[in-house]
């Protein structure tokens, strides 16, 4: 049963939380990189170089190897999502890039997972384990599974936008739920050697949600000195697609010891956004305008 969760299960529910993405997108959100692209260009930076560099960095300094640090690197290259948009517009925050963002990386990761991911994993596997990603294949299915689906909720809301509007939110809540039901089902797979994973993998899962989150913020009001762009870039680089991740790791490479860093970061970055975000809030109250 928990096979055909991940097996099955996993890759549609994925198509229909993407739907969910394509759903709250229109051709002004791509239009406006080309109006605002300082904040998108940083954005897309901190998304795209900084993440992936802090989760080698940190690969490096907690001493993560194996099954264990491919899964946290690839986490690391997987975009934002729905949850992105929401907690951006929760912390009030500058939405409109937040969209942006997830709209143009979501395009673009699915050509690069599979060619950083398989510099993962010849440069982590432990000797005696193999894994193998054909490219090909895994770029196929990113395209099928991400890309696709996105286009047809784009469509859903050009042609019925309330049908959309309604649609959005419950599909963002159903992507919480696959995460969690997904996250469930490698811990019972793992069994007694779960305790061992999360002790090793969960510090490091943490510090990559704290230090990007930081790091994005940081650049934000340093660069773009902008307090609503700071927070929206913040959130991107904190609340990476769980779900992707843990199709890739679980789905494609069959690896649970993979899946056990993407399904901690899930957990942790809920709380940490909320925590954001209800610190923000509270900052806005004694000091109502943003910068």
């Amino acid at each position: 049963m928990m096979l055909n969760l991940i097996q099955i299960g996993l890759p549609v529910a994925l198509m229909l939380i993407m739907v969910g993405v394509g759903l709250g997108l229109t051709p002004g959100d791509f239009k406006r990189v080309f109006r605002e692209p300082k904040g998108f260009l940083i954005g897309a930076f901190c998304q795209m170089v900084l993440l992936p560099l802090v989760a080698i960095a940190i690969i490096e300094v907690t001493g993560l190897h194996g099954e264990t640090a491919i899964g946290l690197f690839i986490l690391a290259l997987c975009p934002g999502g729905t949850v992105s948009n929401l907690y951006s517009f929760l912390a009030k925050a500058d939405v409109g890039l937040s969209v942006s963002l997830t709209a143009v990386i979501g395009f673009i990761t699915p050509f690069t997972i599979p060619l950083l991911s398989v510099w993962a994993i010849n440069h982590y596997s432990d000797a005696g384990n193999h894994f193998e990603l054909p490219l090909l294949k895994t770029w196929l299915q990113l395209i099928v599974i991400t890309v696709i689906p996105v286009i047809v909720g784009m469509g859903i809301r050009a042609r019925w936008p309330q049908l959309a509007k309604r649609l959005e939110s419950p599909l963002t809540r159903f992507s919480v739920v696959v995460l969690a039901l997904v996250i469930v089902s490698i811990c019972l797979s793992l069994g007694d050697k779960m305790i061992g994973f999360l002790l090793h993998a969960g510090p490091a899962a943490l510090l990559l949600n704290l230090s990007t989150m930081a790091l994005g913020y940081i650049a934000g009001r340093w660069l773009l000195h902008s307090e609503a762009q700071a927070r929206t870039i913040c959130l991107e680089v904190g609340l990476q697609n769980g779900t992707l991740a843990l199709l890739i790791t679980t789905g494609i490479l069959k690896s649970a010891g993979m899946s056990v860093a993407p399904s901690v970061y899930g957990l942790l970055m809920f709380a940490t956004a909320t925590l954001f975000t209800l610190a923000v809030l509270r900052k806005d109250k004694q000091q109502p305008a943003l910068a």
